[in-house]
């Protein structure tokens, strides 16, 4: 752990917008522990969210929008995008800036989140500074440019608030949702908005805080204890636990090996269930060229040869050939 910060960070110098929301959200998830914002329906709501819209990052902002492991009509994407948008983790083209920059620079000292400066920075400090890179005009051209021809993606770079017009559009659909549900059981209108309450509580507040955890889990805990069964140049490991909580991400060891594939799954029992849902939408043809494993792609390596002996920097040119840089 001997990395500074990246030098486009400006010390001590907060990102206000970053900051303010990652603390208010923490604190607004404290109510939950309140007994009035408390129901079955609200947790379920909370559970199903976490899966649902998680996806909206792991298979939506991750395998599809960064390393284009398959392709889907525009209208999937684009709802695979704003489920990612309504995980509050920036936008689209924010998001794969920074994972392709991280790609690139992984474990070295230009990689935006690397817990080679400490657990905590790479678990979320990175968010809240400010980094002239990362988030840039330049930035953006040279590591999402791809996206930006889009005319959905750019519009939510154009529009600052456009975004918050999706985060915030959940809350009243949750209350409705639950208000709703309270008079199949109830016809009062206290415990109608009791559930209503709940709903919002736990189906976007504590779901969106367990999101980003989960999430940048992948980024602090997943490049600090597990195993490896590639040697890749950089710190990447196979961890368990966050491959349960992601439904796949953690072998994160083996993406770092082959980003370009839309599976992580390299030994039969480190169960990718996102793959598995990819997998159906191919099934159910709203999924094509999906990529497989490389192993797939190009027949078994010869023989004595170290399986991470490309490892991602060699890689990069194909996981992310709409990066100019990579």
């Amino acid at each position: 752990m001997a990395n500074p910060v990246p030098p486009p960070v400006i010390p001590l110098r907060l990102n206000w917008t970053y900051a303010t929301t990652i603390v208010l959200v923490h604190l607004l998830g404290f109510l939950a522990f309140m007994p009035y914002l408390w129901s079955w329906l609200g947790f379920i709501a909370c559970l199903v969210g976490i899966h649902l819209f998680g996806q909206g990052i792991t298979i939506g902002y991750h395998r599809l929008l960064t390393h284009r492991s398959f392709k889907t009509p525009k209208w999937i994407e684009h709802t695979f995008a704003i489920l990612g948008i309504c995980s509050m983790q920036d936008t689209p083209a924010r998001w794969v800036c920074v994972h392709r920059m991280h790609h690139v620079h992984s474990d070295e000292i230009p990689d935006p989140h690397s817990p080679r400066v400490n657990f905590w920075w790479s678990h979320m400090g990175w968010l809240m500074f400010v980094n002239r890179e990362t988030y840039s005009a330049a930035g953006l051209e040279k590591f999402a440019k791809d996206l930006l021809r889009d005319p959905f993606y750019m519009r939510l770079e154009t529009n600052p608030f456009l975004q918050f017009a999706y985060i915030l559009g959940q809350v009243p659909v949750y209350f409705v949702l639950g208000f709703g549900a309270s008079f199949l059981f109830s016809s009062e209108l206290s415990a109608a908005t009791q559930l209503g309450l709940s709903m919002v509580m736990w189906g976007v507040i504590v779901r969106v805080i367990a999101v980003w955890h989960i999430t940048w889990s992948v980024n602090s805990l997943s490049h600090m204890y597990g195993y490896r069964n590639y040697s890749t140049g950089e710190d990447s490991r196979n961890n368990w636990f966050v491959a349960v909580l992601t439904v796949g991400e953690g072998w994160h060891n083996n993406h770092h090996e082959d980003p370009s594939a839309a599976t992580v799954q390299h030994r039969w029992w480190e169960l990718d269930i996102s793959y598995y849902e990819i997998k159906l939408l191919e099934r159910l043809g709203l999924a094509k060229d999906v990529i497989p494993a490389r192993q797939n792609r190009h027949g078994p390596r010869s023989g004595g040869r170290d399986p991470g002996e490309a490892g991602q920097r060699a890689d990069s040119s194909e996981s992310n050939k709409v990066v100019d840089a990579a």
